[in-house]
């Protein structure tokens, strides 16, 4: 789509909506407060922070599936290790907290670790629209839909500024020292993981192979996220071909890391290619497996539960979808629009 409408998002937080979906119920007993809290204007790691205080309890055995936009209305679901011998509905209801509504409170056995959820819901409205520019959007959408789009890291992932990834290729390599914080190890880390992941991912955008099965490919199936072998014999090929154009399965790309499971033939060859490019190697890998084992990525994200509602004015249009676990809003609006995003402009100057 080279012309693509212009849109502004987040004029406010309440134009940028994220509901959670959880992986699982809580048991309703155990040491851990899994809270549901709708915040707004607060990162995840800030509304933690306020709730463990405003509990009294300690913010470091916190846990949560994934972390959520600063500029947005988010709902998710944190754990907190919780004293049985404490009423955590007493104590729960108790909490007035500036942009923090406690939607719901139980216990559990074990904290929530990262991961742990089936995907988020968003509610994104797409401000500044040119005339006509609402059906385009809504027909590329169900476009998306039907096809799905290439799984990319979006900006955050690497920083402010963008710059994590050289960042942390620098010092993986030893050309400048690194961070001495376990954290922000993991953080750069993650972002050349990131960057690599999405390097190979442009390579089968321009050979079309995106959504596309090769023999060698690591398939990734949908409905359980196992992984298979893509066997070069015409028979299996085709079928697993069949079950890609059907949405059943994707090809997937490298999280790099020292346990990563490769592909074969053609697909291997390509990934050995950019992580070479990149000054890393295996060895490296191995060097660092405590900041990342590695693992698979597929590289299409499908779109479910996808709808558009217009503003009266038609001046704004509200895009709704559920992207499953690891997929960015951002991909998705990207290919839909030239986004400017509010969030990230230079704030005014102050007028006090």
């Amino acid at each position: 789509m080279n012309d693509k409408p212009s849109a502004v998002i987040r004029a406010t937080p309440a134009d940028f909506v994220v509901e959670e979906l959880p992986a699982y119920d809580p048991a309703g007993s155990g040491d851990h407060a899994f809270i549901t809290l709708r915040k707004t204007g607060l990162t995840t790691m800030r509304a933690v922070d306020l709730l463990a205080r405003a509990l009294d309890v300690d913010s470091k055995d916190a846990g949560h599936a994934g972390l959520k936009d600063r500029h947005a209305v988010t709902t998710q679901t944190v754990s907190l290790l919780f004293p049985q011998d404490r009423d955590l509905e007493q104590a729960v209801a108790a909490l007035d907290l500036e942009g923090i509504e406690i939607l719901g409170a139980t216990r559990h056995e074990h904290k929530i670790r990262p991961g742990h959820l089936r995907g988020n819901r968003f509610r994104i409205t797409l401000r500044e629209l040119e005339t006509g520019a609402d059906d385009r959007i809504s027909a590329r959408l169900d476009q998306l839909a039907a096809e799905g789009i290439p799984n990319a890291f979006g900006p955050q992932r690497f920083g402010r500024d963008g710059t994590n990834p050289q960042r942390a290729l620098a010092w993986l390599s030893g050309k400048t020292p690194g961070p001495r914080n376990r954290s922000m190890q993991r953080l750069l880390f993650s972002s050349v993981q990131s960057l690599l992941f999405n390097q190979v991912l442009e390579r089968r955008v321009a050979s079309g192979t995106w959504n596309r099965i090769l023999a060698g490919d690591l398939a990734k199936k949908h409905d359980s996220g196992g992984l298979f072998l893509v066997p070069s014999a015409p028979d299996e090929l085709a079928e697993a071909s069949r079950r890609a154009a059907s949405g059943q399965i994707s090809p997937t790309g490298p999280i790099f890391g020292a346990k990563m499971r490769w592909p074969e033939a053609e697909v291997a060859e390509i990934e050995r290619e950019v992580l070479a490019e990149s000054d890393l190697d295996e060895s490296l890998l191995k060097t660092f497996k405590r900041l990342g084992k590695g693992t698979r990525r597929a590289l299409r994200m499908l779109l479910d539960q996808v709808s558009c509602d217009t503003g009266n004015e038609r001046s704004f249009l509200t895009v709704s979808f559920v992207l499953p676990k690891g997929g960015y809003a951002t991909t998705v609006l990207s290919e839909l629009c030239r986004i400017t995003d509010l969030a990230c402009s230079p704030s005014p100057s102050p007028s006090n």
